[in-house]
C-alpha cells in the first residue's frame, strides 16, 4: 500500500509499510574499473531493510520532504539564529568537483585552488571585522567562542597573569554559550545586569571591572536586537583593568559592512557562517565558526591558518596555537559557499544586507508593536523582542500556545522564552531575504493570533490545529526518547 495524501506519515515508517519482495531500483553513476563481489563467506544473508516498490519509495520520502519546514518553505524568523535564505549558486561552487573531490589528506600543491579560496576568505574576514588575524579551523559558532576563550586563556598564561584572573564577566542578555564557554574553559563567571534601556548596567560593570577579570563577553547588538550603548568606552575601561574583551559575532548581521569589532576595541571575535555569511544553518551540521583576533593574539589561534609563502599557499600552525578544534582543515564545504557569498556581494551588497535587515525587523516593530510588549523598546536592529506577558496575564495564553499556533498560520514559530530577561519572551529575526509581502503576512497572523487569545483563547491552547501532528509532551521525548523503530503492537 503506498497510501493516501492525508495518510500519518509519522505514524507509519518505511518498515511498517515494508512488503516481503517488494524492490526499488535506483543505477549508481560509476565512472572506475568494475570490482568483483567479495567472497561468499564475506556476505550477509537477510539484512534487515524495509522492502518497498519503487513508487512506494518515492511516494513515501515525497510526503516526508513536504512536512519538512526550512527557509526554502517560508518565513522562519527564529531570533538570533538568522535564519536567511541561502543562495543556490553558492551550492553548485561548493559542489565543483576541484572543491568536493578533494581529499584532506591530499598534498599541498594538488590544492592550491582550495587552499588561495581559504586564504582569501580570511583576509575577507579580517577585513570584515576589522581584526589582524583569522582562523577557520573551529566547526562552529560554539566551538569558535571557545577556542576565542582559550586563546584568551593562553595568552594571560604567557603574561602569568591567569593565576590571578579567573573571572570572566557575562551580560545577563548574553546567548547562553558564552557563559557555558567560559566555565568549560575553566573561569569563573560574573553576570553582568542590564539597565532598563538594554545595555549593560555600568556602576555594575565598573564595580567588577579589577585585577581578577581576564575578559569581558558582549554581543554586539545584544540579544534584545539594541546597540550596546557606550561600548568602546566599556571596551577602554575592560583595557585599563588589564582584561580582554570578547566579541561574539552572532549578530553580526544587523551591522555588516558598517562596523567593525577591531575598530570597537574587542582583542577577538567568533562569528556564524551561517548566520551572517548565508551558508546551511542546523540539521546537526557541518558548521563553522572561524576566528577572528588582533596580531597580539594572532600566535595563539586555533591550527591550521592558510599562510601564502614563496608563492604558494601552505596549512600553518601558529606559533603558539591553542592546537586543533577538531580534525584536519575545517569545514571546507561551509567555508566556500561563504567566500562565494562574501564576493557575489561585495562591500555594498554587504551593507545592504544590513540595512534591509534593519528595516525589515523595524517594519514588523511597527506593524505589530499595539499587539504585544516590548520591555526594551525600539527601535531595534535587526531583531525584535516581544513579550506575551499581556496575553499571559489578561487570557492564560502563554508565548508557547502563541507559537504554536504561528504553525497553523504557515509560518515557523519564532525563538520563544530567550533572552532570559523577558518575560514570556517572542524573539523575532526577518532577515533582510524576507520580502515587504513576507514581513507584513508574517505581521497579519501575529496581530490575528493576538485578537484570538483575547477571543478564543482555548484555540490556542489546543494549536496545532492543522499540522501532521498536535502538540507532544516534550517533557516524556527529552526523558525517555524513542531512537529507534519498534514494530507496531498488533
Amino acid at each position: 500500500m503506498n497510501g493516501g495524501a492525508s495518510e500519518d506519515f509519522g505514524a507509519r515508517l518505511s518498515f511498517d509499510r515494508s512488503e516481503p519482495g517488494r524492490r526499488a531500483v535506483d543505477v549508481p553513476r560509476w565512472d572506475g574499473e568494475l570490482a568483483a563481489f567479495p567472497d561468499a563467506r564475506l556476505l550477509r544473508e537477510g539484512v534487515r531493510l524495509p522492502e518497498l516498490s519503487q513508487p512506494g519509495l518515492v511516494r513515501y520520502y515525497t510526503a516526508l520532504s513536504q512536512r519538512n519546514y526550512g527557509v526554502d518553505s517560508g518565513t522562519y524568523p527564529l531570533g538570533s539564529c538568522t535564519m536567511k535564505y541561502n543562495p543556490k549558486v553558492n551550492e553548485a561552487i561548493a559542489a565543483l568537483p576541484g572543491f568536493a573531490d578533494a581529499h584532506p589528506l591530499a598534498p599541498a600543491e594538488d590544492v592550491q585552488g582550495t587552499l588561495e579560496v581559504l586564504h582569501g576568505l580570511q583576509r575577507a574576514l579580517a577585513a570584515i571585522t576589522g581584526m589582524a588575524a583569522v582562523s577557520l579551523a573551529p566547526a562552529a559558532g560554539a566551538q569558535g567562542e571557545l577556542a576565542g576563550i582559550l586563546m584568551v586563556k593562553r595568552a594571560l598564561e604567557q603574561r602569568g597573569e591567569l593565576a590571578r584572573r579567573r573571572r570572566v564577566l557575562v551580560p545577563d542578555s548574553a546567548h547562553g554559550t558564552n557563559p557555558a564557554t567560559a566555565a568549560m574553559a575553566g573561569f569563573e563567571v560574573t553576570q553582568i545586569p542590564s539597565q532598563t534601556d538594554g545595555s549593560m548596567d555600568d556602576d555594575v560593570l565598573a564595580r567588577e571591572l579589577d585585577d581578577t577579570v581576564a575578559a569581558l563577553m558582549v554581543t554586539v547588538p545584544n540579544t534584545l536586537g539594541l546597540w550596546e550603548h557606550g561600548i568602546e568606552d566599556i571596551a577602554r575601561q575592560a583595557h585599563e583593568a588589564g582584561a580582554l574583551m570578547y566579541g561574539d559575532g552572532a549578530n553580526l548581521n544587523a551591522v555588516l559592512g558598517r562596523v567593525r569589532f577591531g575598530d570597537l576595541g574587542f582583542d577577538v571575535v567568533h562569528l556564524n557562517l551561517h548566520k551572517s555569511f548565508s551558508t546551511p544553518h542546523g540539521g546537526g551540521g557541518p558548521g563553522a565558526g572561524p576566528v577572528c583576533c588582533t596580531a597580539e593574539l594572532a600566535p595563539y589561534l586555533p591550527a591550521p591558518v592558510v599562510e601564502a609563502r614563496e608563492g604558494a599557499f601552505v596549512l600553518a600552525r601558529p606559533e603558539r596555537s591553542i592546537g586543533q578544534m577538531q580534525q584536519f582543515h575545517g569545514s571546507v564545504g561551509v567555508l566556500l559557499r561563504a567566500y562565494a557569498y562574501i564576493r557575489a556581494l561585495g562591500l555594498e551588497g554587504l551593507r545592504a544586507v544590513s540595512e534591509n535587515a534593519v528595516l525589515n525587523a523595524n517594519y514588523l516593530w511597527r506593524l505589530v508593536r499595539e499587539h504585544y510588549d516590548l520591555p526594551y523598546g525600539g527601535p531595534v536592529l535587526h531583531e525584535v523582542v516581544f513579550s506575551g506577558s499581556r496575553q499571559r496575564r489578561e487570557h492564560s495564553v502563554r508565548t508557547y500556545d502563541i507559537a504554536k499556533r504561528l504553525i497553523d498560520y504557515g509560518f515557523h514559530p519564532p525563538t520563544v522564552y530567550f533572552p532570559l530577561i523577558v518575560d514570556e519572551a517572542l524573539m523575532i529575526e526577518p532577515t533582510e531575504t524576507e520580502s515587504r509581502e513576507s514581513v507584513e503576512a508574517l505581521a497579519a497572523a501575529l496581530v490575528a493570533i493576538a485578537e484570538e487569545a483575547e477571543a478564543h483563547p482555548e484555540l490556542l491552547h489546543e494549536a496545532p490545529v492543522t499540522a501532521p501532528l498536535g502538540r507532544l509532551d516534550e517533557t516524556a521525548a527529552a526523558r525517555r526518547p524513542v531512537l529507534r523503530w519498534q514494530p507496531a503492537e498488533a
